[in-house]
């Protein structure tokens, strides 16, 4: 041991020699200020790596995830270097290459298993955005290297005080078979870090895994003392004290984690380190603070000086008093996020990762406006701050302009709402009177407080919609009572303006009767649920398979009173919105309406691609193609259509394109009412088996209406033109991308389609490419070949896995059949070469086995009953005349049974009934016919198993 201590101890020693120009230059820094700027920390990080030990410098990824759907924000450097990983990369491809590299990635934490949401704020450490200093090993160097390095860049070039730093490793794990990480302990020492500053942890603390399965390993971390001065501060490791804190994480994946919970040793060893800037510089600014480095201060001073007050002192806990310290650090943290997010196309939305930015946008505006009492708009003019910091590394720069303008927008929407809901807050709180339990229903969803999001998610999920429906009876009195049909014609009053968005014209109106328990009313109660009949509405009601819209009403001068619209529907004319009251309501009421805008923008988007299927499908498959039936949603749109034949792979693909052809050109589309005859007379009108209104709304994609209408005009022959009463995009570069998603047969001759439009289409694609990967991996394996059993076994339990992932990945249907194909092939060829090494297994053992075989034996030899079956006909064809039967325990407990009778035995004898009564006795069950037959069954009395067909046996013979 000691020779191998010295020898390793005299590498160290030759690795630790520094070239004098790259020490000198961050040293001459650090003495000159003693506070070297966040810059110059990170590049000597990324040169140190580069240049010294033969790095390559990789790139950050964008925060939004790569083809990797399980994540909502990249969150560790090592996110674009799963495929490296998973061995799925494409051996072609550059990822393929990689040996060592080196990055600073952008990272976000919030949302999912990784989330630093709610700590941000409170403590002077925790971050939404950071940053990520990493150097990894792909089956090069390893744990001896990697300490190496970690300590040179740190001791030497960064010249931290070998007394403040702290080492953990992996203690071990006795339910895992795993022995402590005395390798890392051993490298430590032998670098010269004294045994007290040395310290063993159980796995949850050293040991790091990717996720429930898959390349995880021991870690070794190390940690730095901001107090030092000769303390022994071992026992506030890990105990999440601010003055010793982690700054960095040496991951050694040498194990994978399989389906059953084992650890099996993966073929090459791998290093994935992982260091955050914004501590590593709190380290070397000689700072206690992240936020009092110079990646935070001018963001801090710019909030100071935009909302005046107080300035940041740094202060937490109760000392915080009014949380103003708190307020400026959620407020420089979540603009850093914001900033970045933005610029790598992830706004505040509804869902998904676009969901976890609108909370974040949110809980900033909030800390603004009620803790610093900061004007509105504040929150947008701190990204010249961000950018002055960080733009010029994150190519923030050409983006700033687009990135206030979301923020504005985002942050004046929400404070509308904000105060709208405290005014509700106040109100409701007045009318409570001795009532502890606050009504949570009369809080409106648009003031982000409410717990509307869930029901909107389930909404989403159910393509056809419900709601309040007038009677057969109320709509006979409205006609009496001559009531005109509800003018919906400001649900099109929207323009579509230079910088590429939507705005919807406001629309005032008059109740003209409420109608509940299926009456009509002039007054309903605080409470209520009924339906409300308007003179003039902008909500578009559910028709033409496009979704109802969603939103509220506020009556006039009473704008802290919203009414919910949960649901639109038509009935003979008039237009029902369907609200729960949550005070009085009656008629002559004069009321603003509001829609939902993302989500009506979000179903103009799919209604307009789903003209598009439409005309592409006719385009691919023939005229002879119709239209069925659809339905849009802001999430997705599904088309039923009649076709002669299946759709192919090929001509999905070829539909996709054609789609996409038209979304490129950015064409527009214009929409006008036409009467009915003169619409039926146009070339190539699309049409459904309905009544139309006369006129008609007539909706054409690149041609202008008139040109459509002249006689013999062959120009709607090329472009889509349809009826359609639907509200549509002014133009179709909005859609963005198509992804047909799923299509199966309803019924022969009738074929439904799902697709996804935008940003989704995108990630379903960016999946698609992912899963490919796998599967090429994958099948460059099964091609190899194996002479190992259990190495084919898994093969083929691999591919066995992607065959039942692929039917439910959100993916391209053409991908997914491709993918499909190929699986069947590869698990045909998987199983005929498993079952060629098992003949060549039976060969080689058999004769073996008949030396210890009479008539009845058991044997651990098999895994089949193929293969049992096999063995007993080559003993049967041996030995002429003789009648085997075969038990073959399993791992899993269960017993195989295979046999075969001689013919001359029959019909006395047969092999089914022999089967049978063996596999009765094991509790378990047999079939075949008078010669052979195969059963299974589970004991552990394998011996009187054979008994019993011993005697079953000679009871028949």
């Amino acid at each position: 041991m000691a020779t191998t201590m010295a020898a390793a101890a005299g590498h160290m020693r030759g690795l630790l020699r520094v070239p004098p120009g790259l020490r000198c230059g961050f040293c001459r820094a650090r003495s000159a200020a003693a506070c070297p700027p966040a810059g110059q920390v990170r590049q000597a990080f990324l040169r140190f790596f580069q240049e010294q030990h033969g790095h390559r410098l990789v790139p950050s990824a964008p925060v939004r995830p790569r083809g990797d759907p399980g994540l909502l924000f990249v969150n560790a450097g090592m996110n674009q270097f799963k495929p490296i990983f998973l061995g799925t990369a494409h051996p072609r491809s550059e990822l393929a290459q990689y040996q060592r590299v080196v990055n600073s990635q952008k990272c976000v934490r919030a949302g999912g298993k990784h989330n630093d949401l709610d700590d941000v704020g409170r403590d002077v450490y925790h971050h939404t955005f950071f940053e990520m200093l990493g150097n990894w090993s792909f089956g090069d160097y390893f744990k001896e290297e990697a300490c190496g390095m970690a300590w040179e860049l740190l001791t030497q070039i960064y010249e931290i005080p070998k007394d403040h730093l702290y080492i953990t490793y992996f203690g071990g794990d006795a339910s895992l078979g795993l022995s402590p990480d005395e390798e890392s302990r051993d490298i430590w020492l032998s670098l010269g870090v004294p045994p007290s500053h040395v310290l063993p942890f159980p796995l949850r603390e050293n040991f790091w895994e990717m996720g429930e399965t898959g390349p995880c390993g021991p870690c070794t971390e190390i940690h730095y003392d901001h107090v030092g001065g000769g303390r022994h501060a071992a026992g506030l490791v890990n105990q999440d004290s601010p003055d010793v804190v982690e700054i960095w994480n040496l991951v050694f994946m040498q194990y994978s984690r399989e389906t059953d919970g084992s650890l099996r040793p993966l073929p090459q060893h791998h290093v994935d380190t992982g260091m955050g800037l914004e501590r590593l510089v709190t380290v070397l600014q000689s700072k206690r603070s992240n936020y009092d480095t110079d990646l935070f201060t001018p963001i801090l001073d710019a909030i100071h000086k935009g909302c005046g007050g107080p300035g940041y002192q740094g202060l937490v806990g109760e000392a915080d008093v009014g949380s103003v310290n708190m307020a400026y650090r959620v407020v420089a943290d979540h603009v850093r996020t914001l900033s970045v997010c933005i610029a790598d196309g992830v706004y505040p939305g509804m869902s998904g990762a676009e969901l976890v930015l609108r909370r974040i946008l949110r809980r900033a505006v909030r800390f603004c406006f009620e803790v610093l009492h900061a004007p509105p708009g504040f929150l947008a003019s701190l990204v010249p701050a961000v950018v002055e910091v960080l733009g010029r590394r994150l190519n923030l720069l050409r983006l700033f302009l687009q990135i206030m303008n979301i923020i504005n927008d985002n942050e004046a929407a929400f404070l509308s709402s904000l105060l709208r809901g405290r005014r509700i807050i106040d109100r409701t709180l007045q009318q409570m009177g001795p009532s502890k339990l606050f009504p949570g229903e009369s809080l409106p969803d648009s003031a982000g407080m409410g717990g509307g999001q869930k029901a909107r998610t389930q909404q989403a999920e159910q393509l056809e919609g419900s709601g309040v429906r007038l009677d057969v009876h109320s709509l006979a009195q409205l006609q009496r009572d001559g009531v005109p049909a509800t003018d919906d014609s400001p649900k099109y009053a929207y323009t579509l303006g230079q910088d590429g968005r939507y705005a919807f014209s406001p629309c005032q109106a008059t109740v003209l009767m409420l109608y509940k328990d299926q009456s009509l009313q002039k007054v309903v109660g605080a409470g209520q649920h009924c339906g409300v009949l308007l003179d003039r509405t902008s909500f578009y009601a559910e028709q033409g398979g496009q979704a109802h819209d969603r939103g509220y009403l506020v009556r006039l001068g009473q704008q802290d009173v919203l009414f919910p619209v949960e649901s639109v529907q038509l009935s003979g004319g008039y237009v029902i919105h369907e609200v729960t009251a949550p005070e009085t309501l009656q008629a002559g009421d004069q009321v603003l309406l509001f829609v939902d805008e993302a989500q009506r923008l979000a179903c103009m988007v799919n209604h307009t691609a789903t003209h598009l299927l439409s005309f592409a499908l006719r385009r691919v498959l023939g005229d002879q193609t119709e239209q069925r039936g659809s339905h849009m949603t802001a999430e997705q749109l599904r088309f039923d259509f009649s076709t002669q034949a299946p759709v192919t792979t090929q001509q999905l693909q070829e539909v996709e394109g054609v789609i996409q052809e038209v979304v490129d050109q950015n064409e527009i589309v214009y929409m006008a009412e036409v009467p009915l005859a003169l619409a039926s007379g146009i070339q190539g009108l699309r049409t459904m088996d309905e009544v139309y209104p006369d006129p008609v709304r007539m909706v054409s994609v690149g041609v202008p209406i008139e040109s459509a209408l002249m006689p013999n005009s062959q120009a709607a022959m090329q472009t889509s033109v349809e009826l359609c009463c639907g509200t549509h995009l002014l133009q179709t570069g909005a859609v963005q991308d198509l992804t047909i998603t799923s299509e199966r047969q309803l019924v022969k001759g009738i074929s439904r389609i799902i697709a996804v439009t935008g940003e989704q289409a995108k990630q379903a694609r960016e999946v698609g490419q992912s899963l490919a990967k796998e599967v090429d991996s994958l099948s460059a394996r099964v091609k190899q070949g194996s002479s190992s059993l259990p190495e084919v076994q898994s093969l083929s339990k691999e591919v066995g896995h992607l065959t039942e992932v692929s039917p439910v990945t959100a993916m391209p249907q053409w991908q997914r059949r491709e993918l499909q194909a190929i699986l069947k092939a590869l698990q045909r060829a998987a199983n005929t070469a498993i079952r060629k090494l098992e003949i060549r297994q039976v060969r080689t053992q058999q004769q073996d086995l008949w030396q210890l075989c009479s008539l009845l034996k058991t044997t651990r030899l098999f895994s089949t009953e193929w293969i049992l079956m096999k063995v007993v006909n080559q003993f049967c064809d041996k030995s002429p005349g003789a009648s085997v039967l075969l038990l073959s325990p399993q791992a899993s407990g269960e017993v195989l049974c295979a046999c075969q009778v001689s013919k001359s035995a029959l019909p006395t004898f047969s092999a089914a009934d022999w089967a049978l009564a063996v596999c009765t006795h094991m509790g378990g069950n047999a079939g075949g016919s008078g010669i052979v037959a195969k059963g299974t069954g589970n004991t552990k009395d394998l011996q009187g198993a054979l008994t019993a067909a011993l005697e079953f046996a000679r009871s028949r013979l």
